[in-house]
């Protein structure tokens, strides 16, 4: 009988790299950092399926990662590989991550300039424009054409001098959490109020 094919993508090739030797003699480090590269991949491979759209495909990557983990609950060795490539994934998407942020706000500053510098150029053109043609509401020229419409806004130059009956009135209540935490830790009962307790993990 002809043997199955064996099955391929990330899920195997974590189930798969572990480190390996010959009889008697422990891997190279030339071996053991193409496994850790290896692992790495796979792990980086099943973390892009976590952005996929179906939630099902996002629940079968953790599933397959926390499969590949517990596999090796009786193989320390192996599980500390699993779990350092986990490790350097979290990191590089970690850094990636601040990198796009810094990126971001440098191309928001730089749109933010970009615009102010247009509506600088726009607000002087039509100073001069409407200077020289003081009735004119639309401008054409021979690509462009500059047109106006006519708003109204209220502008309020002293708020506290205004009447009461020209003003609204507008209440909000949030919880005040700092005092129904120290009540909690106190022991009293709050309806609607738990202490939850968390404990946060940090790679370094």
């Amino acid at each position: 009988m002809a043997e199955a094919p064996e099955a391929s993508g990330p899920a195997c090739a974590l189930q798969r790299v572990a480190p390996q030797g010959a009889p008697g003699k422990s891997p190279s480090l030339w071996q053991l950092g193409i496994e850790a590269q290896e692992l790495t991949t796979a792990i980086a491979l099943l973390a892009e399926q976590l952005e996929a759209d179906e939630p099902e495909q996002r629940s079968r990557a953790l599933a397959e990662l926390e499969a590949a983990l517990l596999a090796e609950e009786g193989n320390r060795q192996a599980l500390s590989a699993k779990a350092d490539a986990t490790c350097w994934v979290i990191e590089h998407l970690r850094g990636q991550a601040a990198y796009r942020q810094q990126q971001a706000k440098r191309l928001t500053d730089l749109a933010r300039g970009d615009a102010g510098r247009a509506d600088a150029l726009e607000q002087s053109l039509v100073l001069v424009l409407t200077r020289l043609q003081p009735g004119a509401t639309r401008f054409s020229f021979p690509n462009h054409e500059l047109t106006s419409r006519r708003s109204e806004a209220v502008e309020i130059g002293d708020p506290e001098a205004l009447d009461p009956q020209w003003l609204t009135f507008k209440t909000s209540a949030q919880p005040d959490k700092a005092a129904i935490k120290s009540a909690l830790k106190a022991g009293h009962a709050i309806d609607g109020a738990q202490l939850l307790c968390r404990r946060s993990w940090r790679i370094t």
